[in-house]
Order: structure tokens, then C-alpha cells, then sequence
């Protein structure tokens, strides 16, 4: 649940307003631009994506540490292709250019970049010419990951190779006297072995960075920062119990006390105990003034006969804004509405003045609360990956099962009951869906699978229970594994643990006498089943 990040006033965060250390990523367009902000990240220094086309102007009022350029789909003598501002290069700033990003660079100071006499897509082995300085600590040859078409054919006069492949001899080039180099292969993905060193030694060799950047320095720089912005108002925090809401109504505790109002609206679409534990966590633990709503009548009436899942989803969506605003109102000086939305939010949503141009998803973070509510915004994840969410949640005392669950829809098991929803279903479904977690943390592989769940089919089947015949429903369960949800494949569930999930389902759960398991991949399938 959440507000729409458009809907509402919102001062955007400036770039580096939190830390004194930082290497930015101008985004030309590749798939694995914010993988490489997230590696540059595990070495404790900050990093953030920004247009292609920054100026210089701006970047230099900045002050990173350094900049990498990343890769592409387009060429650089495409028409349209995307081209950073030259004056960039004279900076005296560390550059790296990864596959475009070196390509781009090179074209850019004189070299001659054209379409290899083979297209390299894949493992390559990669000699090292000079092993001072980025290749510093490095193998001689190792395995590197290739994904391009063109490569530079002649370098700029002021560069010299430092590292060759088969097909590419230029697989990684430097300038004579200026900290800028470039890399054909991909150093961010896994498939290049060594990869995380070379980053890691760009950032703190030749960039000189320390690797200071702390999630707790972090919390404590957005805790003085709440406080100062809040002042004496209030703030409401729309709380689902997922992890990203949780962490943002922990660190309003942590930072302005008794100033937020947290409402967690009770829909009656949650897993098994859900609305329980939030209500004792934040109203306990916390000590938050946590306003529960119980809308589970309202939500299932307005449901009720409705079977298409966009409709459900719309019916969901409209009733929780008109709980949530009506809550609202019984907040006395409410001037800051907190949500949690997270970087990779941002910038698929073009909500960075500076950050890439290209809007992949109009963000919706708590449900798209309307622009009467009058709120500014709160986002302090704003500039965090999910892990690091995590990792924040950990250190502000929130308990591990809350910050590894995985994740959950926000219409909630609406789009796991298929079909027509009934207060009977939901309880059968809850049941199902609490076995399959259990299971799944009893056999050590709750961390191991990103995301399972039980869905109840529409489906009936006949069974055999004791000497009796049955006509009963049919359960789906779901686990997948998957690095950025994007794409998904099947986990593997060992058949022991199959078969204590089907046993005790058929067994305990009332109405319920088959179990099936889902072994499809996405694509074509997705995730959820609706």
C-alpha cells in the first residue's frame, strides 16, 4: 500500500545530500545499469544512476569520486544513439566506460569503433596486459562475460590496450595520462569472474574512495533529517506489514517518536496472523500510534460475485483510498505522508531530476492516494536497494522472519483465490498458504525460494477420505527462484517436502482434497497466478 509518488508534493532528495563519498553511473540504457550501482554499493561507497546526458556543469557541482558509463543496446554511430557531454572527459574525474560506455568514449576522444568480425554474446577468455591498477590483484586470464556487436577497432592515439581476447583485441583499454578506462566485457554480472574486484578496484584505486558509505551512518543522517523537516507536525505512514512500509514506520519511531500516525487498514485479504503480529509489533515494540482500521466486511461486500482479477484489483485499489482517506482525517496536523518507496522505484519511474530520462512504470507505491489529501512526501528508502532495506530493518531491531518474508501482492490473497471470493475461501486459502511457509522454513529453504505461496483454484475434483468420496477443491502451490523478478524459474522443491506439503494440506485444511505444483516458468507464465 502506498501513494502515488506523482499524486502528491514531494521535495526531491539532491544527489549526494547524504553522503561525502559517491561514484555515479551515467545510464545509456542497459539492462544491467542499476546492477552495476548495486556492485559498485558492496563496496560501502554510494553510487547512483543519472542521465546519459548529464552536463559537466552538473556533474562537477556534484563532485563524485568518479564516473562509469554503462553499456547499451543502441551504436554509437546509430541514429539517436545516446552520447554523454563531451566536456565530461576534461573533468580530470576517473571514468570507466563499460561495452558502450567505452565504445562511446573512445568514439568520443578519436578512436574508430565498428561492428566485430564475430558478434560475441557469452563466456570469453580474457588475457591481462597490464596487470597495474585496475587489474590490480586479477588473474592473467580469466573469464570474462561478452554481450555486444560493435568494438573499438582503433583506439584513440592517448589510450593503449590492457587486456585482449581472441576476437576482441581491445577487451580493455586505458588513456596514457588521465584516470579513464574502458572494459568490452560486462565486470557487474556474475558470468565474469573477477568482476566485483575490478569494480572495487576502480572505486578505491583509482578513484581514491575510502568505502565509508554505512547503512547505520545512513539511518542516523535520515533520522536528523526527518526531525528537521517534520518539525512540530505529524506525519502518516500507510502500513501494510510488508518490509519496505515496516522499515519506514521503525525509523518515524526512531526519529520523531509520537509525531507519526501509522494506519494499517485490515482488508481481510492478509496471510494467517499477519494483521495480528503488525498490530503487536507497532503498537508494542514500537510504541507507534497505530490506527487499525477493520475493513475486512466492507472490502469482501464490495467484492462479493466479482471474478475477474483487474476488477478486483480496481475494487481493492479504490477501497482502500477511501478507508485510508477517511482515517486520514482523524489526524489532528498532518502534514507529511511517509511510504516506501526504493531506487529501483525511482528511477523506473523517472522520479530523479537527474536520474535516466526514460520512464519504464508509472510508480504507485501505497495504492495511489488523491491529491486532496493535501500530503508531502516522505520517502526515506528513496535512495536504497531492497537488500539494503533489509539490512536497515535489521539494524533498526526489526525481526528477521518480518525483513526475509517474501514478497506479497498488494492486493493480498485476492489474486490467489481465483475466481469469486468468499470469506470461507480466504480461510481455506490462509491455512494452505501458512503450511506451505512452514514447510519451507522446517526444510531450510524458506531463504533459498524468493517468493511461494498456496493458490486455491476454481477447480473441484473428486477424492477418495477413509471410506467416503469426495467433490473437493484443488490447491496450486507456487515457489520460484529469481534474482530481479523480471524473469522467474520453477524452484525445485525436494519431493520429501512436496510430499509433507500435499499430506498436511489434504489432511488438515477442511474442503481440500488435492495438491498440485506449479512448474512454470516466467515468461510465459508470470509469478502470480492473477
Amino acid at each position: 500500500m502506498s501513494a502515488n509518488t506523482t499524486s502528491a508534493k514531494h521535495a526531491a532528495t539532491p544527489i549526494g545530500a547524504t553522503v561525502d563519498e559517491q561514484v555515479l553511473v551515467l545510464d545509456f540504457g542497459s539492462q544491467t545499469a542499476q546492477l552495476i550501482a548495486r556492485r559498485v554499493r558492496e563496496n560501502n561507497v554510494f553510487c547512483q544512476l543519472v542521465r546519459h546526458d548529464l552536463p559537466a556543469s552538473r556533474i562537477r557541482q556534484i563532485a563524485p569520486k568518479g564516473l562509469i558509463l554503462s553499456g547499451s543496446p543502441s551504436s554509437v554511430y546509430g541514429k539517436g544513439s545516446p552520447q554523454p557531454d563531451p566536456e565530461i572527459f576534461n573533468l580530470g574525474i576517473p571514468i570507466l566506460g563499460i561495452c558502450y560506455g567505452m565504445q562511446v568514449t573512445c568514439h568520443t576522444q578519436g578512436g574508430e569503433v565498428a561492428p566485430g568480425q564475430t558478434r560475441e554474446f557469452g563466456h570469453a577468455p580474457c588475457r591481462v596486459l597490464s596487470s597495474s591498477g585496475l587489474f590490480d590483484g586479477v588473474p592473467q586470464e580469466f573469464q570474462v562475460w561478452m554481450s555486444h556487436g560493435d568494438q573499438v577497432r582503433d583506439l584513440p592515439s592517448d589510450f593503449e590496450p590492457i587486456a585482449t581476447t581472441e576476437t576482441c583485441p581491445h577487451a580493455a583499454a586505458k588513456h596514457r595520462t588521465k584516470p579513464i578506462f574502458g572494459l568490452q566485457f560486462h565486470p557487474e554480472v556474475t558470468h565474469t569472474e573477477h568482476g566485483g574486484q575490478l569494480l572495487s578496484n576502480f572505486v578505491k584505486k583509482v578513484c581514491g574512495c575510502r568505502g565509508s558509505w554505512r547503512i547505520s551512518d545512513f539511518i542516523e543522517s535520515e533520522i536528523t533529517g526527518i526531525r528537521q523537516r517534520v518539525g512540530n507536525n505529524r506525519v502518516i505512514c500507510g502500513l501494510s506489514g510488508g518490509v519496505d512500509s515496516s522499515v519506514v514506520a521503525a525509523l518515524l519511531a526512531k526519529s520523531i517518536g509520537d509525531q507519526a500516525s501509522c494506519i494499517f487498514v485490515d482488508n481481510g485479504l492478509l496471510r494467517l496472523g499477519e494483521a495480528e503480529e503488525v498490530r503487536d509489533r507497532f503498537s508494542q515494540h514500537f510504541k507507534t500510534d497505530l490506527h487499525v482500521v477493520d475493513a475486512r466486511q466492507r472490502f469482501l461486500d464490495e467484492l462479493a460475485g466479482v471474478k475477474d482479477p483487474q476488477q478486483k484489483r480496481k475494487i481493492i485499489g479504490r477501497v482502500f483510498i477511501e478507508v485510508f482517506r477517511h482515517e486520514a482525517k482523524s489526524i489532528p496536523n498532518a502534514k507529511f505522508l511517509a511510504q516506501g518507496t526504493l531506487y529501483p522505484d525511482v528511477i523506473e519511474s523517472g522520479g530523479s531530476p537527474d536520474g535516466p530520462a526514460a520512464t519504464i512504470k508509472t510508480h504507485h507505491n501505497v495504492g495511489g492516494l488523491p491529491d486532496e489529501l493535501g500530503f508531502e512526501l516522505i520517502e526515506p528508502l528513496r535512495d536504497l536497494f531492497k537488500d539494503e532495506v533489509r539490512q536497515m530493518g535489521l539494524e533498526l531491531g526489526l525481526p528477521e522472519h518480518l525483513i526475509w518474508r517474501h514478497p506479497f501482492p498488494g492486493p493480498g490473497l485476492a489474486v490467489r483465490c481465483l475466481g469469486e471470493i468468499t470469506d470461507k475461501k480466504l480461510t481455506t486459502l490462509r491455512q494452505a498458504d501458512a503450511i506451505v511457509i512452514e514447510e519451507l522454513h522446517r526444510a531450510g529453504l524458506y531463504r533459498q525460494v524468493q517468493q511461494a505461496f498456496a493458490v486455491l483454484l476454481p477447480v473441484q475434483s473428486v477424492g477418495v477420505m477413509g471410506d467416503d468420496r469426495t467433490y473437493e477443491d484443488a490447491v496450486a502451490v507456487r515457489a520460484v527462484q529469481t534474482d530481479d523478478f523480471m524473469t522467474a524459474d520453477w524452484f525445485h522443491l525436494p519431493y520429501d517436502v512436496l510430499q509433507r506439503i500435499s499430506t498436511r494440506i489434504t489432511n488438515s485444511v477442511r474442503g481440500v482434497n488435492r495438491v498440485v505444483y506449479d512448474i512454470s516458468s516466467k515468461p510465459p507464465s508470470t509469478i502470480e497466478w492473477e
